[in-house]
């Protein structure tokens, strides 16, 4: 039986986006759990959903491209650290105008900012245009860039 080489780059990807949908509902029980109460109506709900799949839509294809890039098993999976410490680099612990010139300048610029910003304002109640057009932008530029 012929299967294409797209059927399972495809099939990876939508495996990994379920698994990761899977940590961050139990992530968002802990977090719940633990006190945390936000203010996001059903609609906003919504678009954190959607923000959420698209960020491992994107992930999830940047990492398929590293992996058919690297020339051994150890190097694709090196290939992704850079990736999973952007989040770390970003606003998501501090705001980026409190960082240092050239921390906030990197933390302004990088994929994980507008996405982290979006989340954080759908899920207060204070949604902003600007970064969810950003993040949605970030997200089909990286899932195209994977997926090319």
């Amino acid at each position: 039986m012929d299967v294409s080489r797209a059927a399972v780059l495809n099939a990876h990807v939508i495996a990994t986006m379920l698994r990761s949908l899977v940590a961050i509902v139990f992530i968002i029980g802990v977090a719940l759990l633990v006190g945390f109460r936000p203010s996001a109506s059903f609609v906003e709900w919504l678009g954190v959903i959607g923000i959420v799949v698209l960020t491992m839509l994107a992930i999830g294809w940047l990492t398929v491209a590293f992996g058919l890039a690297a020339k051994t098993p150890d190097s694709a999976g090196l290939a992704a650290v850079p990736l999973m410490l952007l989040p770390f680099l970003s606003s998501a612990f501090v705001p980026a105008d409190t960082m240092g010139p050239g921390a906030r300048q990197f933390a302004k610029y990088q994929p994980f900012t507008p996405i982290i910003e979006t989340l954080r304002g759908l899920l207060t109640g204070m949604p902003s245009a600007g970064s969810a057009i950003a993040a949605v932008a970030w997200c089909a530029g990286l899932a195209l860039a994977g997926y090319l």
